[in-house]
């Protein structure tokens, strides 16, 4: 089992920056990759930003060149650093981290952290 808890989140100004970490506890060296979700109201739930055990990254369209994702394998830890932040930003976002493939295939979520960004 893996236990995800996201910080970071919080309110800013349209063009500002906020930093969101994840720390994964349990089994977090069955970890391969992990990556950040958000959700607005009304919405789905949609990926934001992905990284693989080694290191490659996926973005979704509308974040690249603005965030980005960096992962410290040793400690557990996630990051997604969020620049040039836009109001349709805001959503609560979920950390996610990933073990095992096929069948063996599991899913983890965080909390969510709430990020508004005010125009």
């Amino acid at each position: 089992q893996v236990q995800l808890v996201e910080s970071g989140g919080g309110l800013v100004q349209a063009g500002g920056s906020l930093r969101l970490s994840c720390a994964a506890s349990g089994t977090r060296f069955s970890i391969r990759d992990m990556g950040w979700h958000r959700q607005a109201p009304g919405k789905q739930r949609d990926l934001v930003a992905v990284i693989t055990l080694g290191g490659s990254t996926n973005y979704a369209d509308s974040v690249k060149g603005r965030f980005t994702i960096s992962r410290d394998i040793a400690k557990g830890t996630v990051y997604l650093q969020m620049n040039s932040l836009k109001p349709e930003d805001t959503a609560v976002y979920y950390c996610n981290a990933v073990t095992g493939w096929g069948t063996a295939k599991s899913d983890y979520w965080g909390q969510g952290t709430q990020v508004t960004v005010s125009s």
